[in-house]
C-alpha cells in the first residue's frame, strides 16, 4: 500500500481527498500547514507528497525548497488555475508535476498513480533492464540511479523519467508529446511548459559538453536530443 501525504490547509478538500484516496487503496497522512508537512515529508516514510502553494506558516513553494533540500520523494503541487508563477517556481525547484485546484479526487488520484507507477519498477523492469550509458553519463533504470563520470546525480522522480526517455533515444530527436507521455505518464497539454522547465533544471545538473554545449540540445519545434557522441563534462 502506498503511503501519500497531503499537504493542505483547506480542511474539507483534504478530508474529501484523503477519503477517496483511501477507498482506491492508499495510506493517506494529512498536515495542515508547511511547517508540519515538511518534517513529515522528510521523514522517509511516504511514497509521494500533494503540497498545496497556499498555506499558513510556511507556503507551498518554501515548503518544497525545504524538501528538495534533503530529500527527492515525488511531489505534486497544487496551484491556482491559471497562475502559471506559482506552476513554474514549484517546477523549477524540483516539483514532479502539478495539478490546478479546484481539482477532482479522480484526476488526482490518476496523476498519483501515473508518478508511481515511474518511480517504481516492475518485478519485469528489475529482472530485465541494465544500464544505459551515454557518454560518461550512467543510467541504472532498475535502482533510478544516474552518475557523470563516476559522480551521482540527484534527479527527481519526474527528471530521472525524462532523462531516461532521452537516453534511450540517444542522438535522436524525442518530441514534447512522446516526452509527456513516456516521461510523465500524461498526454501533452496545450501551451503546458512543464517540459521545458524539467529540461532546464536536467541541464544544470548534468552540465555541459566539453565543447561548451548544452548535452540536452533544443530542436526547434520539434523536441529534444541527448547528445550521443561526446564525453560530458559536469558544471
Amino acid at each position: 500500500m502506498h503511503k501519500i501525504l497531503l499537504i493542505d490547509d483547506d480542511i474539507e478538500l483534504t478530508a474529501m481527498l484523503k477519503e477517496f484516496l483511501c477507498t482506491e487503496g492508499f495510506d493517506v497522512t494529512t498536515a495542515s500547514d508547511g511547517v508540519s508537512g515538511a518534517q513529515l515529508a522528510l521523514s522517509n516514510q511516504f511514497d509521494l507528497a500533494v503540497l498545496d502553494v497556499m498555506m499558513p506558516k510556511m507556503n507551498g513553494i518554501e515548503t518544497l525548497g525545504l524538501i528538495r533540500k534533503s530529500s527527492q520523494i515525488p511531489v505534486i503541487m497544487l496551484t491556482a488555475r491559471g497562475d502559471e508563477s506559482d506552476r513554474f517556481f514549484g517546477l523549477e525547484l524540483g516539483a514532479d508535476d502539478y495539478v490546478p485546484k479546484p481539482c477532482t479526487p479522480r484526476e488526482l488520484t490518476a496523476r498519483i498513480r501515473a508518478i508511481l507507477r515511474r518511480a517504481k519498477p516492475t518485478q519485469e523492469s528489475l529482472q530485465t533492464e541494465s544500464q544505459l550509458t551515454v557518454g560518461d553519463l550512467t543510467i541504472w533504470p532498475e535502482q533510478r540511479r544516474v552518475e557523470l563520470d563516476g559522480n551521482t546525480i540527484n534527479l527527481t522522480s519526474t527528471e530521472f523519467n525524462l532523462l531516461e526517455v532521452l537516453a534511450k533515444n540517444a542522438g535522436h530527436v524525442v518530441s514534447k508529446k512522446e516526452l509527456a507521455k513516456l516521461g510523465m505518464g500524461k498526454p501533452l497539454a496545450r501551451f503546458d511548459r512543464s517540459i521545458d522547465v524539467h529540461m532546464s533544471s536536467i541541464r544544470q545538473k548534468i552540465g555541459t559538453l566539453k565543447d561548451g554545449r548544452d548535452c540536452i540540445q533544443t530542436v526547434y519545434r520539434m523536441g529534444y536530443q541527448l547528445i550521443k557522441t561526446l564525453p560530458i563534462k559536469s558544471s
